[in-house]
């Protein structure tokens, strides 16, 4: 069974021809992406004629960014991206639908945004490693009724959404996919996800049966059902930015950040005002003390310590880190968040302004080194583009399912 494309108009309006939009300027995008960034002011989802573009608002293919002009036009040259586009929602503004939408070379592709006052304070929630299930659905509801309790601005999910697409068929993992979506819908507030190891479609394909010719193996399920698996949007004075840092070779992930990310990291800052602050979220975490709890082996058949680029790695934290701090130097960098190690973690090293922050798992408590890591979330205060230290909210049930 090969899964169905996606619905393009819960989006935008998407289209492979040429098209008049409502300021009579013919729009053709023959070898590329274009379209306009919109206020939805009636939030329907479509451009009426008295809906501005919005000027000065990014849109990017995970390879080129660009710039919407004066009319909130853009275009995307770009041979390099992944077919996803998404724009990064700016500040005051929330998307009306989806952020991104699956995108040919070609395609038009619109995006309505609602407007909602900017505000210097904001809340929002990070959780990690949901594992979504029949049996861990207890769980997850859990999490959205504290949503709901706390009213957050939005929420923050770095990775492990589903219980597992590395070793299962297509139908199973698909399955888990839109078990997520179902439940993250009902979440009121915007939903931000990366993908985690548990996201990547097939590639134990000892297990899975998969073939690395299928068009979804790899990170291809989660561009698929959650769009880009990284780009950035801002919020509270803050350029929030969304990486994937679970790369793979043949067979097994890794903690990795791939050179088009890099790449397209530095184009997304270039369009960013230098004093504003960054906060990055991704799934294997940049640093950790809890690798020293978990051990280090170099056995199959999952080795913890692997040979990359000739050099050996602990491939439960990003092997090169650097690169990513390194794009942020001279720029305000508060907070760097992560999930995987299943433990609220918080990490400060000497002359280093950034805080690295590991969730803890929705899933259930972890065990490890003799010692019971809490399942929960963690709430972040901004003021005025300062993130507070965060406050750790248990979410209470036993383990999962019960």
């Amino acid at each position: 069974m090969l899964i169905a494309p996606p619905i393009l108009a819960v989006v935008a309006a998407v289209s492979l021809a040429p098209g008049v939009p409502p300021d009579g300027m013919p729009r053709v995008s023959q070898d590329g992406i274009s379209g306009v960034v919109f206020a939805d002011r009636n939030g329907n989802g479509a451009r009426d004629a008295s809906e501005p573009g919005i000027a000065g608002v990014a849109v990017s293919d995970q390879d080129t960014v660009v710039v919407t002009d004066g009319a909130g036009r853009y275009r995307l040259a770009s041979r390099n991206g992944t077919g996803v586009v998404f724009v990064s929602v700016p500040e005051g503004y929330r998307a009306a639908g989806r952020f991104w939408a699956p995108a040919a070379s070609g395609a038009i592709v619109d995006f309505p945004l609602r407007r909602r006052a900017p505000s210097a304070r904001i809340t929002f929630i990070h959780a990690s490693d949901v594992h979504v299930d029949q049996r861990s659905l207890p769980r997850m509801r859990r999490l959205l009724a504290l949503v709901d309790s706390i009213a957050p601005s939005f929420v923050i999910v770095t990775g492990d959404l589903v219980r597992d697409a590395l070793r299962v068929g297509e139908a199973e993992a698909a399955g888990y996919y839109e078990l997520f979506g179902a439940e993250a819908a009902k979440v009121k507030v915007p939903l931000w996800t990366v993908p985690g190891n548990h996201e990547i479609f097939g590639i134990e394909r000892e297990r899975s049966g998969v073939s690395a010719a299928h068009p979804l193996y790899g990170r291809g399920m989660y561009r698929h059902f959650r769009g880009p698996d990284y780009y950035s949007f801002n919020a509270g004075g803050i350029h929030f930015v969304g990486l994937n840092t679970v790369d793979m070779d043949d067979t097994r992930y890794y903690g990795h950040v791939d050179s088009l990310q890099l790449q397209w990291l530095a184009r997304d800052l270039a369009v960013v005002p230098p004093g504003r602050p960054v906060v990055t979220f991704n799934h294997i975490p940049f640093f950790s003390a809890l690798e020293v709890i978990h051990g280090y082996s170099e056995e199959p058949p999952a080795p913890s310590v692997i040979d990359v680029g000739g050099k050996k790695s602990f491939r439960h934290t990003v092997s090169n880190a650097s690169a990513v701090i390194e794009r942020m130097r001279g720029r305000p960098y508060p907070l760097a968040l992560a999930g995987h190690v299943h433990a609220r973690e918080s990490l400060r090293y000497a002359g280093v302004d950034t805080r690295f922050d590991q969730g803890a798992a929705v899933l259930a408590p972890t065990e490890g080194g003799g010692v019971t890591f809490p399942s929960g979330v963690t709430v972040y205060e901004v003021r005025a583009g300062r993130v507070g230290e965060g406050r750790f909210v248990p979410l209470g049930l036993g383990t999962a399912g019960r």
